[in-house]
């Protein structure tokens, strides 16, 4: 009575087979994906490598200047200057590389997605589990599989961080889609416009403010992972972060650190900024 019955489901082993069976099943799907990430990544690392480091701050300082304010675009490029200090310049460029790939390819899959949900009740009832799923498990063992199907590299930390990211910009579209007034809506198709013509030119643009804090939630997680796919051989400030774990090397982690978050504040404001902007507008064409 005070031992557990001798009772093994293994689970695990089910879940092990369906694993091996889609990498010898969907091989070449795979390598597809293998291909067009590590291409995807490599042409915007190549891109911001190659630009002079004075071109990319007066850029940074530009885009924070117009969505945000001058003072905020002048202490970011600030932040970008001082991580090019730290000697980490080409480590900055492969991370914002890796995050920008990873939320393209998010936006990709989850705003259809999130639509698709929004529109179907019952499509909605079994994607959301799966959402739930996806959010609650350990970000370390999104490693085992990426690993599996792509080795080790910047294409398992991108398939890690899809997994991680992917939520909440399908959860913030269903709901900014949700959001937008009936009443707006059946007005648009009784003056004849089709569904399409209707979520593109009325429903989109008024939940585009929403959606947008949810591209902003979303690359805020992409850059959460950073560290954690570094463990599978991602390039760039998780690198270091790592190294520096591994050689206690405190100087090197805290630079590294205070690198990340210096991104982390700077694609906040900016994604921020940049739904603000949406807003304002919305308010004013009202």
């Amino acid at each position: 009575m005070y031992e557990f019955p001798d009772i093994q489901t293994h689970i695990g082993d089910y879940v092990d087979s369906f694993i091996s069976f889609l990498d010898s099943t969907l091989e070449g799907f795979f390598d597809f994906i293998f291909f067009i990430s590590s291409r995807t990544i490599n042409g915007i690392d190549d891109f911001l490598v190659g630009m002079p480091w004075w071109l990319f701050i007066l850029i940074i300082i530009f885009i924070a200047w117009y969505f945000v304010s001058i003072y905020s675009g002048l202490l970011f490029g600030f932040f970008i200057f001082l991580i090019g200090t730290f000697g980490l310049w080409e480590d900055m460029m492969t991370t914002i590389a890796i995050i920008t790939a990873a939320v393209l390819i998010c936006l990709l899959i989850g705003i259809p997605v999130g639509v698709w949900m929004a529109y179907s009740q019952r499509t909605s009832n079994v994607i959301r589990p799966l959402l739930d799923a996806m959010q609650t498990m350990p970000s370390f063992v999104y490693l085992i599989p990426a690993i599996f199907f792509f080795g080790l590299g910047n294409v398992s930390a991108i398939f890690a961080t899809l997994i991680y990211a992917l939520p909440p910009v399908i959860r913030l579209t269903e709901l900014a889609i949700r959001g937008v007034d009936k009443e707006v809506v059946e007005s648009a198709l009784s003056f004849g416009s089709s569904k399409w013509q209707t979520l593109r030119k009325v429903q989109f643009p008024q939940a585009l403010p929403t959606i947008m804090t949810g591209v902003n939630q979303t690359t805020m997680m992409a850059l959460a992972m950073v560290v954690i796919a570094s463990m599978v051989g991602a390039k760039g400030l998780g690198e270091q972060v790592l190294v520096s774990i591994n050689r206690i090397d405190i100087a090197l982690g805290f630079e590294a650190g205070i690198s990340i978050v210096f991104l982390a504040i700077i694609i906040d404001r900016i994604t921020n900024g940049i739904a603000d902007k949406f807003q304002k507008h919305r308010r004013l064409s009202k």
